[in-house]
């Protein structure tokens, strides 16, 4: 349920939404997006939460994450792992200080432990780097599931923009992750990077072949998540915002299609009317709670 708490969205801040709007550029939708919402979140009530931070997984300064636990001592939890975006060279769990911990915290507030996921950026490891770093953190979890409170048949993971290319990779390709399955219950894509191409229209083409290492279409195609759709895949939630990077919206629709026809039914899935690309993410605990909800439903009642 909507905390009465939760900062509301101001004015002007839905005013320079709608004035961006189709207007793509880095410097229009990512910088003031994360500024502005991180004011916001500011103001969001943080009780009844504990955070463990830093928790190191390997040896490079990124590979660490943060747990976002409920205060209320239960057990058999659900745990949400969230994994930032970034454009695979840049991002950070931590960007501000609110900025992506608003996510697991949004959870955690709500009774699912959030753990906010740090990985190996391009200029450190290519494909399949990242997608590793995943694999380790879903296995440290499982493995501490006691002492965290979890079950660990109700992990979750969900990926922003980039973020969601190396879930992707991790959940639906059996090269990303141990057989015989992936060992969570869901998967969560928001504003998902899920194809991995050049085309032109693509502000990030350079960015994609700086971490796949290759520019060769057959390569690429064979390295999307979305290329290792298949009937058994794990139960997905797709969303993504009216105004999205350039493409992010055609490779979610193709993820939709794909699991539908896969699967013979679609997949929950939700268009954001008035978000960009970042603020899809950045709006995750403020009053509007409608992805908010879905997400919930979905992890009550993954399918």
């Amino acid at each position: 349920m909507t905390d009465s708490r939760q900062p509301e969205i101001p004015d002007d801040l839905r005013a320079l939404m709608a004035e961006i709007g189709p207007k793509w550029s880095p410097s229009a939708h990512v910088k003031p997006m994360i500024d502005r919402f991180s004011a916001v979140h500011r103001t969001a009530p943080k009780d009844n939460l504990t955070v463990r931070r830093d928790i190191a997984y390997g040896d490079h300064p990124r590979q660490m994450f943060d747990i976002y636990l409920p205060d209320d001592g239960k057990g058999g939890r659900a745990a949400l792992l969230f994994v930032h975006g970034g454009a695979f060279l840049d991002g950070h769990r931590n960007r501000t200080d609110e900025i992506y911990s608003n996510v697991p915290r949004y959870f955690s507030r709500n009774g699912v432990v959030g753990i906010n996921i740090g990985y190996r950026l391009a200029d450190a490891v290519q494909y399949p780097g990242a997608t590793e770093d995943i694999a380790t953190v879903v296995a440290w979890t499982r493995a501490h599931a006691d002492e965290l409170g979890l079950d660990k048949d109700r992990l979750f993971l969900m990926g922003h923009s980039a973020g969601a290319a190396h879930t992707g990779s991790y959940v639906y390709d059996t090269r990303g992750h141990p057989a015989p399955s992936p060992g969570v219950a869901g998967h969560i894509v928001l504003s998902g990077r899920v194809r991995a191409e050049t085309w032109s229209e693509n502000p990030n083409a350079k960015k994609v072949v700086a971490y796949y290492g290759t520019d060769d279409s057959k390569t690429l195609d064979d390295l999307s998540p979305v290329s290792h759709i298949g009937p058994d895949s794990v139960p997905t939630f797709v969303a993504w915002g009216e105004f999205e990077n350039p493409l992010i919206d055609v490779h979610c629709s193709e993820l939709v299609f794909r699991l539908g026809r896969a699967k013979r039914r679609s997949p929950p899935m939700m268009w954001l009317p008035t978000h960009n690309h970042t603020s899809t993410m950045a709006h995750i605990n403020t009053r509007e709670d409608a992805l908010g909800r879905a997400l919930l439903a979905f992890i009550a009642d993954p399918r």
